[in-house]
């Protein structure tokens, strides 16, 4: 049986497109330089993003034995003046800790968290803190890890 190239689900979380459009650009930028190949999807907002990821999972899209290895997760929650922003930011984080921890998956979390758009920006640019490329290095190197793991264990 031919081995499958490696391959991450990109779920991007949509309510901020033109943030979702930089995160993914310096997504897509960094696994393309180590010859990682993507598929993206879209959710409206963070809390979805689990959702879908847990819905690839069970559909046997993403690891173990599906055409991904991994999932990188993009989008942002920006601080409003009610407790929402803590429950979206909060539980998006745990429930993608859950998935990866549940069901051995890399993931690399790439939803930003905070108070404005400013900060926003500062993170999601390519030319700044470009934290969708290290979302993205983040997944490549658990991927690399539980490959490695894979050839060392006994059969």
């Amino acid at each position: 049986m031919a081995k499958l190239a490696p391959s991450v689900l990109i779920i991007e979380a949509r309510f901020y497109d033109d943030i979702a459009n930089e995160l993914a650009r310096g997504a897509t930028e960094e696994l393309r330089e180590r010859g990682i190949g993507f598929e993206r999807v879209a959710v409206s907002g963070a809390l979805e993003i689990p959702l879908a990821l847990s819905a690839a999972i069970a559909a046997k899209i993403v690891i173990p034995t599906g055409r991904h290895h991994g999932c990188v997760a993009l989008g942002c929650v920006i601080r409003g003046e009610t407790s929402h922003y803590d429950i979206v930011a909060n539980e998006s984080a745990r429930a993608l800790l859950d998935i990866g921890v549940r069901h051995a998956t890399p993931i690399g979390n790439g939803i930003l968290t905070v108070d404005n758009r400013e900060q926003a920006w500062a993170r999601a640019s390519v030319d700044r803190k470009n934290k969708g490329a290290v979302a993205a290095a983040a997944c490549a190197d658990l991927m690399t890890l539980a490959a490695e793991f894979e050839r060392k264990s006994v059969r």
